[in-house]
């Protein structure tokens, strides 16, 4: 499913469009920097509420192109601004993390 489609279905807030129309297959949640490195999967989309600018600099790492900060979170600046720089979509739900989880799995991201 496109990154496009995703944010669309999901009523998500955008702060920053990096490829749109890149296809996300499978997914990631978690808060701790280090558990993502060792266990994402290249080109998932990370649920968080982290929103510092490392959260950037991790999905560079593993080639993570969608963040979706969770519970209405508002990304920094700083983090807006690496996601720009690094082509990164950056959205926002107000959905917490497990019902987020939950609406991504019902579109078809089983893994």
């Amino acid at each position: 499913m496109k990154i496009k489609e995703i944010c669309e279905k999901l009523g998500l807030t955008i702060y920053v469009e990096g490829n749109m129309d890149q296809d996300v297959k499978k997914g990631v949640v978690g808060d701790l920097l280090s558990f993502i490195m060792r266990t994402a999967p290249d080109g998932a989309v990370w649920v968080t509420i982290q929103n510092h600018v490392n959260v950037a600099a991790v999905a560079v790492l593993k080639d993570i192109s969608f963040i979706i900060l969770a519970s209405g979170r508002e990304p920094l600046q700083e983090l807006i601004d690496s996601c720009k720089k690094e082509n990164i979509t950056l959205a926002s739900s107000e959905l917490d993390a497990f019902k987020l989880c939950g609406k991504l799995y019902e579109l078809g991201l089983k893994e």
